[in-house]
């Protein structure tokens, strides 16, 4: 999601005149931040630190904080670093230009913080960093009441879009050449609660599987709690549904569970896997999980470990606990000792990390599919490596050969070596189909749909226009 909205701030400020710039010579800064995690906060302060000496050679040069942390924040932000031109919080992403100009005007700091949604960020202009995948939003905000978790606060209640207006943008973006979108929602498998349908989002998969053009669809992330057999039946009857499924599970432990306010048990998760490999036994599945909950004990992290074992996760995304202020869990008793939380930290990644290496050896001799990426993992200049995502998002790291393969094509190559986080292919390219969408990453364009529908040329502003650029202060 922070993903989605930089993109549609980068719209807004290419439609309002401005091109893309290096931080080093850029008019305007501008942040998109995350909150979910104290890291992110430390990044921010310590990059804004960073620009004070730019800021204070170019007066002229505008800083803007954006996001979660934005809204969390508000003033603080601008107190702590008064270099700060504009701050604008989740709720208000459409006002980003306007609030610019006014602080240029006025020559002061402009805080303006909406608390509920004003324009909902998939109808903005957008800039795309890709040519091949798009990002749509069918929803914002969360109504679950998970005790770890701030987003509910910053992100508002869930509001959904119509399914129709989410469809006119999937059809716009494969018009425009896109192979790949990613359906997103802090909880996708809820859609539809709003306006009456609970099998909406179901209905939405298949929908999507009649877009001429489109190839790919995947959707992050679904909640336990709403995750229904409709939704299954759709993954598995629907040809461009990736066999992808990421699914927090937060802890193995009821009990932890219990205090996390998730309102599902770890029996009830893992028969959901079961019957999601039954109709797609090929499936890639990944999760979160916390270690260090307040008052987790060693049985309960052995109840994570268990469940971690049983689900053979193609991979995880493990987080040590970081209490949020304002959330529930900042203020439960029995707060874990950093050295007990790093210790099963490490523990957890090396179990997790002999599951994936498992499962990625599995697939040594396999013929895969990869849709070629720009810059995704490593490229090795000795082998000539290049990268991309088979269809159950893995990574993939494969040798060309002497053909000229474009971000956005499509290939096929030989797995020959499982490594425990990607795939190897040495063999060469069995298979290269040139795309619509390697043809606009050649030609060096990115559209997006606007209100109207309509996309925005790339770089489609005159040079001496004031030149912007976009960070990121969310975390990797």
């Amino acid at each position: 999601m922070n993903v989605h909205d930089s993109e549609r701030m980068a719209g807004l400020l290419e439609a309002a005149g401005y091109t893309r710039a290096g931080a080093d010579d850029a008019d305007v800064v501008v942040f998109n931040t995350c909150a979910v995690r104290e890291n992110a906060d430390n990044r921010l302060y310590g990059n804004l630190g960073h620009l004070r000496p730019a800021k204070s050679a170019r007066p002229g040069m505008q800083i803007a904080v954006g996001g979660c942390l934005a809204q969390k924040d508000r003033a603080e932000i601008v107190r702590r670093a008064p270099w700060v031109d504009v701050v604008f919080g989740t709720h208000n992403v459409h006002a980003l230009p306007v609030l610019l100009e006014r602080a240029r005007h006025n020559s002061t700091a402009q805080v303006e913080i909406a608390e509920s949604l004003e324009v909902f960020p998939s109808t903005l202009p957008a800039r795309r960093e890709s040519a091949y995948a798009g990002w749509v939003s069918i929803s914002v905000g969360c109504n679950n009441t998970c005790t770890f978790c701030i987003v509910p606060s910053l992100r508002g209640t869930e509001q959904d879009r119509r399914p129709g207006d989410v469809l006119a943008e999937v059809e716009a973006l494969a018009t425009d050449g896109v192979l790949e979108v990613t359906l997103l929602g802090q909880n996708v498998n809820s859609y539809g609660v709003q306006f009456g349908d609970r099998g909406a989002f179901a209905k939405l998969l298949r929908a999507c599987g009649s877009v001429p053009g489109l190839e790919r669809v995947r959707f992050t992330s679904p909640h336990p709690r709403d995750f229904t057999a409709d939704v299954i039946a759709a993954m598995a009857e629907t040809p461009n549904v990736c066999p992808q499924l990421h699914m927090p599970l937060q802890s193995g432990s009821d009990a932890v569970l219990r205090r996390m306010r998730r309102s599902y048990r770890s029996a009830r998760y893992l028969a959901i896997l079961d019957d999601v490999r039954a109709q797609l036994p090929d499936a890639a599945i990944s999760t979160d999980i916390i270690v260090g909950f307040p008052g987790e004990t060693e049985a309960d992290f052995a109840a994570t470990l268990d469940v971690v074992r049983a689900a053979r996760f193609a991979n995880a995304f493990t987080f040590q606990y970081s209490p949020r202020p304002g959330t529930p869990a900042a203020e439960l008793p029995d707060q874990l000792p950093k050295a007990v939380v790093q210790e099963r930290y490490e523990r957890l990644v090396a179990v997790q990390e002999e599951i994936s290496w498992a499962g990625n050896r599995a697939l040594e001799g396999r013929v895969v599919e990869v849709l070629v990426a720009t810059g995704e993992g490593r490229k090795d200049e000795a082998t000539r490596r290049r990268s991309g995502r088979a269809r159950d998002g893995r990574l993939v790291h494969f040798t060309p050969g002497a053909a000229p393969i474009r971000p956005g094509d499509v290939v096929e190559v030989r797995v020959g070596y499982g490594a425990p986080h990607h795939l190897v292919a040495d063999e060469g390219v069995l298979n290269h189909r040139r795309t619509r969408a390697g043809d606009r990453h050649e030609a060096g364009t990115r559209t997006g749909p606007g209100p109207t529908g309509l996309g925005l040329p790339a770089f489609g502003v005159p040079t001496p226009a004031p030149a912007m650029s976009l960070c990121s202060a969310e975390e990797p």
